[in-house]
């Protein structure tokens, strides 16, 4: 009888069962999503509107960008709804839905991080080529291709939930959102073919692009060392240094949530990391560019006033 049972939504338990901390998280997650929104509109509009800011790191900066917004407002405005209603649940398409947008943003931000590493490779290791190989055409392609291997990605995975079968007493998810190893655990029919298929998608789509990634600033760093000059160094690795901290943020997080064995022991670190590539990092990276990169620093200081701030 209840694997007959039509499951038509499900309960996310979120992060924490007390009211005053779901309050707490409200609020909190809330600024989050603020300054994530403020922070990569104010990234997209600089890189697009600024003359000084029209080459290829920045178009992928502002795509970068545009992935950051897509990726929290799947997440975080359902998180905020949960925090302050009486009725913590989702819909089962609904939960379909944010689990397939979470892969494609997901993956489209990888490639887009490797693209950046790619661009970073050639400026750095053959700077007198770097208009030559980084057209427009070019650029417009790579970010082009990111998302298309993110659909690809999404494809692979989130739309076997649809031939899932949900038991009536397997409907809690303990998480704040539809992340698909926690849906895969709810499943009442085999899921072994879906963890392989995770497997080697996350093999193929998440870490060709970190392999790409690595091996460009295995380069860049190869490259830098070799300058004789200490001021020659420090200037070829600021322009990189900024993206390599992003890179770092994000793959840790990432590698450590989905590639370590599932454990009850563990389902709090996995929130944690969960929170920090997918609702921290896209708030961080306009902040990391703005802190770190002189251009974007004047930029938005001449868009939006000259503050202390950008000084």
């Amino acid at each position: 009888m209840e694997n007959q049972t039509v499951i038509t939504e499900f309960i996310l338990l979120g992060l924490s069962r007390d009211r005053h901390l779901q309050m707490f998280f409200f609020f909190l997650f809330l600024i989050i999503f603020l300054v994530t929104l403020l922070g990569n509109s104010a990234i997209m509009l600089v890189t697009r509107t600024d003359s000084s800011l029209q080459n290829p790191m920045f178009f992928f900066l502002s795509h970068l960008a545009f992935a950051d917004i897509c990726y929290s407002s799947v997440i975080v405005p359902k998180m905020l709804e949960n925090h302050i209603g009486k009725q913590k649940t989702i819909s089962k398409e609904g939960c379909i839905a944010q689990s397939l947008l979470i892969f494609q943003v997901a993956d489209a931000e990888v490639f887009i991080l490797a693209a950046m590493a790619y661009d970073r490779y050639v400026a750095i290791c053959d700077p007198l080529h770097y208009t030559t190989v980084m057209k427009k055409e070019i650029c417009r392609n790579l970010v082009s291709g990111a998302w298309a291997m993110g659909f690809l990605y999404s494809l692979m995975n989130a739309l076997s939930l649809l031939n899932f079968h949900f038991c009536q007493n397997n409907i809690i998810i303990d998480n704040y959102s539809c992340e698909f190893p926690s849906v895969l655990a709810l499943s009442c029919t085999q899921t072994l073919t879906n963890y392989i298929v995770l497997l080697i998608s996350v093999l193929v789509f998440g870490f060709s692009p970190f392999l790409l990634t690595l091996i460009s600033y295995t380069y860049i760093i190869s490259t830098i060392l070799k300058i004789r000059s200490a001021e020659g160094r420090r200037k070829a690795f600021s322009t990189c240094s900024s993206h390599l901290i992003v890179v770092g943020l994000y793959y840790i997080a990432a590698f450590f949530r989905y590639m370590k064995p599932s454990s009850e022991s563990l389902m709090y670190l996995d929130k944690v990391m969960s929170i920090q590539y997918s609702i921290l990092t896209p708030m961080l990276n306009p902040i990391i560019y703005s802190l770190k990169n002189k251009d974007i620093q004047n930029a938005l200081a001449k868009k939006f006033g000259k503050c202390k701030f950008f000084k």
